[in-house]
């Protein structure tokens, strides 16, 4: 039936409730398959809207003579360089520009506030421990598609004589540096903020110039609503369920069929296969041995064997284990004593043997009676010897 006598042992003991868990494992794992055959996979998945604010201060200058360069009215927008002689007010224009990144739109109803300054600040050693700040422009335009301008002039020939006139006073202590300041305050309804971003300003005898460009931005995001998909659930999920589900109930069907309903020949059976090693087939005589000692399990057979370095003997026809050392069998047999293995096992039941009246056996079938051969001699062909021995042994 099975050729591991310890999972034949595994299934005599515990066969049905191996059996009884494969079984709720596969109906569990075919209904959870059905399950998620009817019930797809939905994903709730959150949708933002993106806010993005962005300011920069655009320059641009009038210029006011002919020269060789440009002619007089011309204008110069986010040069990298003007000329006082010929550029001398310097225009900033703000602008911020408001916008829906979701969908692109522009955000009309919002308010902006554009604040410019320029600052002169008395440097030493990189830090500044003196300055001046001139407010050139505080207004709150109105946002027309999504942008808010202003503009405001600077006379750059006077801040450039402030600021000789700073470096006189400072002379041999410090520096003194010009910064131009645009801070932009806003609220979009849904988000407030402030962008605020500064360049140096450098003028010369003869040019002046913004080191960096005037410009920010920011982004915010906000939740506006989920989108649900639903999607077929994993084909490799469903066929494993199905899968284990066919299995478990398959081996749960042959765990049943299959298991051992012998505990003690299955735990005899684990038994012969570990003392393997001492055990040896052979036939055992009825009458051998002066002594016969019962044990009470099979290792304890082998364990006199393995005192007494002698070989157990299995006597299959019998169902006997047994050692024979000096006269004395030390044995076991799930039959009983020494005497009740000596006969195979028979149902008195079913023998329709009848003694008629006269005393005479029935003339048919007397096999009952052939194991009496088994104490006959070449003196006593008939078996019916007056041996004491024999007799008591019978």
């Amino acid at each position: 039936m099975i050729d591991n006598p310890r999972l034949e042992l595994l299934l005599a003991k515990q066969g049905r409730a191996i059996a009884i868990a494969l079984v709720v494992v596969g109906v569990l794992a075919i209904g959870a398959t059905g399950w998620a055959v009817a019930n797809p996979e939905t994903t709730t998945t959150p949708q933002f809207d993106e806010e993005r604010v962005s300011t920069e201060g655009q320059t641009s200058a009038i210029v006011v003579q002919d020269g060789p360069l440009w002619s007089d009215g011309d204008e110069l927008t986010d040069s990298s360089v003007y000329f006082l002689n010929t550029t001398p007010e310097l225009t900033v224009e703000p602008k911020t520009t408001l916008r829906n990144e979701t969908d692109g739109a522009a955000i009309e109803d919002a308010n902006v506030t554009h604040e410019l300054t320029l600052r002169f600040d008395a440097v030493r050693d990189g830090a500044a421990f003196w300055n001046e700040s001139h407010q050139l422009l505080r207004e709150s335009p109105s946002v027309e598609t999504g942008v808010a301008t202003s503009e405001t002039t600077l006379d750059i020939e006077s801040y450039r004589q402030r600021q000789r006139q700073l470096e006189r006073e400072v002379s041999g202590v410090g520096t003194v540096e010009l910064m131009l300041e645009l801070r932009v305050e806003y609220d979009t309804g849904r988000h407030q903020g402030t962008l605020t971003t500064t360049t140096p300003v450098t003028i010369t005898e003869d040019a002046y110039w913004l080191e960096e460009s005037l410009s920010d931005s920011a982004s915010h995001s906000h939740r506006s609503g989920t989108i649900r998909t639903t999607e077929s659930r994993s084909p490799a999920l469903i066929g494993g369920l199905s899968v284990l589900g066919t299995l478990s109930l398959v081996a749960g069907a042959v765990v049943a069929r299959r298991s051992p309903t012998d505990i003690e020949a299955a735990r005899r059976a684990v038994h012969e296969q570990r003392y393997a090693e001492w055990i040896s087939r052979g036939s055992i005589p009825m009458w051998i041995g002066d002594y016969h000692v019962s044990l009470d399990t099979l290792e304890d057979v082998v364990d006199v064997a393995i005192d007494t370095n002698e070989r157990v003997v299995h006597d299959h026809q019998r169902g006997l284990f047994a050692v024979v050392s000096d006269g004395v069998v030390y044995y076991y047999s799930d039959r009983g004593l020494w005497e009740e293995t000596a006969w195979p096992e028979m149902d008195l039941q079913d023998q329709s043997a009848v003694v008629d009246a006269d005393g005479e056996l029935p003339t048919g079938d007397v096999s009952e009676l052939d194991g009496i051969d088994e104490f006959a001699d070449a003196d006593d062909p008939d078996g019916f010897e007056d041996d004491e021995e024999v007799w008591e042994q019978l």
